[in-house]
């Protein structure tokens, strides 16, 4: 009979060890839904919004550089073009005054032979008058 009473007041004790584990926990439990879990939240709430905000300003602030290297680059190639354009066009006159200059050249190269052709055909005349003789 000792044995059982023994046992019975062990299971006893036991429950009520059990059931105060269980009650602590479940208190722990309702603690933690309702006041840390809600603190956790707006925390985390708060930070996203905080991290979200400066994400946001530091995307329109990488815009904004694309943005300015983007005109720069166009900037840039206007200009390239422009230099390109000026360069033709000067290769182009400078291209037509080589041709007039080899234009009057040339002229001036006919006339000094046709200079040459009468002056020889009037030294041919006097030679064959001397050679009458």
């Amino acid at each position: 009979g000792e044995i059982r009473y023994f046992v019975k007041e062990f299971e006893e004790k036991r429950g009520l060890r059990e059931l105060r584990v269980l009650e602590n926990l479940k208190n722990a439990i309702f603690e933690t839904n309702e006041h840390v879990l809600p603190k956790c939240e707006q925390a985390m709430h708060d930070n996203l919004n905080e991290a979200f905000k400066r994400l946001q300003a530091a995307n329109d602030m990488i815009h904004r550089l694309q943005e300015r290297e983007h005109e720069e680059r166009k900037l840039q190639a206007d200009k390239l073009m422009a230099r390109e354009e000026k360069r033709v066009a000067h290769w182009e006159e400078f291209m037509k005054e080589q041709q007039n200059k080899r234009a009057e050249v040339d002229e001036e190269h006919r006339k000094a032979m046709e200079r040459l052709k009468e002056q020889y055909s009037e030294m041919e005349k006097e030679l064959a008058k001397y050679v009458s003789f």
